[in-house]
């Protein structure tokens, strides 16, 4: 049997499933994430009931009307694509032309009144074989041959007034297209199953593609973290789009605006709701609050059938551009495969490690063709393990040291005095505002344990860290119920005493198995 994978047809045995032609194909996909799981193209098409029709002067939106007329419409979706290349049959006042067609409708005597923007079946000479597509343009009456059925009327004219205006008999019809629109998607098949068996003519898709635009650096590198993991979980669903709030909270400067068509993704800039992507399943105008971070090239029939709490697969081309936690060699190997040119800095030998690069954005680095690179010794780089038991302390600390956005993030030294058996980092009390207390300790805080002090003390946001057991204080210096516990060095400990006020520490986080 033959399918379809993500528009690639593909041969497969009978009794095939869904994870065979994934399989078989390739095609992207990441476990646990949706799968669309379409019949096939006939059937998805008698579903659709809006058609373009595609002229050397423009384009026409037509609407069927297979409750008024279903037979005539059932012959428009057996003929309508035999119209391509065909040159507009004639024009008048009243009327235009396209065809000729042949087709096997019973023709009519009569005369029937037409209304501006209707589009009817005619059988010119009442002849199936001479059958033509007629759009009325002003009120009139004739006998067109038209079929009985609804005087021949299966569709009217939803868009393309202006190219009906200058449309002449010799323009060209360049093609006939079914509009896909969410609500023929939506009828199909929203699977997760991969077991599911397969059909001959069954269309599957499996993942969204999406285009950055180069003028929306920041937006865009934000998205680039949200599909760190290859997949997006869906918020929030409504009928004009799909929303992902991962990174909620994360205010970002205006960019590129743009309307927001049918496959547009944003980022909203400000306001209530910041740092919120959106997918859109229709057309809406644009707003300043909204960046656009680019367009979906491939996969909108996931996006129109995914719901709350599923996740799709998503790719992005050109992908992110991240040097940081590589080592500098690694770093040169890497930017060569995007045709970029490394510049050391720092400490530059091979194996020293990439914390920050410059420019810092994807786009911004694709566009000058080169990033500089910033090494430092591998032992100077603190490991860190967070606790999933303080969600929002950890989030906070994410944010502070700039994890959320990059696999390195750095701290600024507040204060550090020799013999004192703690160090303290700069917070951002913004940042911090919220910070209920969570994970406060109950008995003694170790050495290597990792504090930020939460809403109930006065330095709210601040970062310590212990370097010796302490049953009274926490790394910050606060009492227990003043100290939310984050987590703990775990790699590197015995480089902070010798931090000095002002410096700069860089931090790595060690995701828990």
């Amino acid at each position: 049997m033959f399918v379809k994978v993500n528009g690639l047809d593909v041969e497969l045995p009978e009794g095939a499933t869904v994870r065979d032609a994934i399989d078989a194909t390739g095609a992207p996909y990441v476990k646990g994430a949706l799968v669309g799981l379409i019949s096939g193209t006939r059937e998805l098409e008698r579903t659709i009931d809006t058609y373009r029709i595609k002229t050397t002067a423009g384009s026409i939106l037509i609407e069927l009307l297979p409750e008024e007329a279903p037979e005539i419409v059932e012959t428009w979706r057996e003929v309508y694509s035999n119209l391509e290349n065909l040159r507009i049959r004639w024009t008048t006042p009243s009327e235009i032309s396209m065809g000729p067609l042949k087709t096997e409708l019973e023709p009519s005597r009569k005369e029937f009144f037409y209304d501006e923007n209707e589009v009817i079946m005619s059988l010119s000479g009442f002849s199936p074989d001479s059958t033509h597509i007629i759009i009325s343009r002003d009120p009139h009456s004739s006998v067109y041959g038209a079929p009985a059925e609804n005087r021949g009327v299966f569709a009217r004219v939803t868009g393309g007034g202006r190219t009906i205006e200058r449309l002449t008999d010799r323009d060209v019809i360049r093609s006939v297209e079914p509009v896909v629109e969410r609500k023929s998607i939506v009828e199909s098949a929203a699977v997760t199953d991969l077991e599911t068996p397969l059909e001959d003519g069954n269309q599957i898709f499996t993942y969204v593609k999406v285009k950055p635009s180069h003028e929306s650096p920041q937006s865009v590198e934000h998205f680039f973290t949200m599909v760190e993991e290859g997949k997006l979980r869906v918020d929030y669903e409504a009928n004009s789009f799909i929303g992902f709030y991962s990174l909620q909270g994360i205010k970002k400067d205006p960019e590129k605006i743009a309307k927001r068509n049918r496959g547009t993704v944003t980022l909203r800039n400000t306001g209530r709701g910041a740092g919120r992507v959106y997918i859109y399943r229709e057309d809406r105008v644009s707003t300043p609050s909204h960046n656009l971070i680019g367009n979906v090239t491939d996969g909108m029939e996931l996006v129109d059938i995914a719901g709350e709490g599923d996740h799709i697969t998503v790719e992005c081309e050109p992908g992110r551009i991240m040097t940081v936690s590589m080592t500098q060699k690694e770093a040169e190997e890497y930017l060569k495969g995007y045709g970029v040119e490394q510049i050391r800095d720092g400490i530059m030998v091979d194996d020293a490690i990439v914390v920050a690069q410059d420019p810092p954005y994807t786009m911004d680095i694709l566009k000058e063709g080169r990033v500089r690179t910033v090494g430092i010794e591998a032992d100077k780089i603190l490991e860190v393990e967070l606790d999933p038991d303080a969600p929002r302390s950890s989030w906070y600390f994410r944010r502070l040291t700039g994890l959320i956005d990059t696999p390195i993030g750095s701290l600024k030294v507040h204060f550090a005095f020799p013999g004192m058996k703690v160090v303290m980092f700069e917070g951002d009390r913004s940042l911090a505002k919220g910070l209920v207390p969570e994970k406060t300790p109950e008995n003694c805080v170790k050495k290597g344990s990792i504090g930020i002090t939460n809403m109930s003390r006065r330095h709210i946001g601040m970062v310590g860290v212990r370097l010796e057991d302490n049953d009274e204080y926490g790394p910050t210096g606060e009492p227990f119920n003043g100290t939310n516990i984050i987590g703990r060095i775990i790699e590197g400990l015995e480089n902070v005493e010798k931090f000095k006020e002002g410096d700069t520490v860089y931090v790595r986080e060690r995701k828990k198995p």
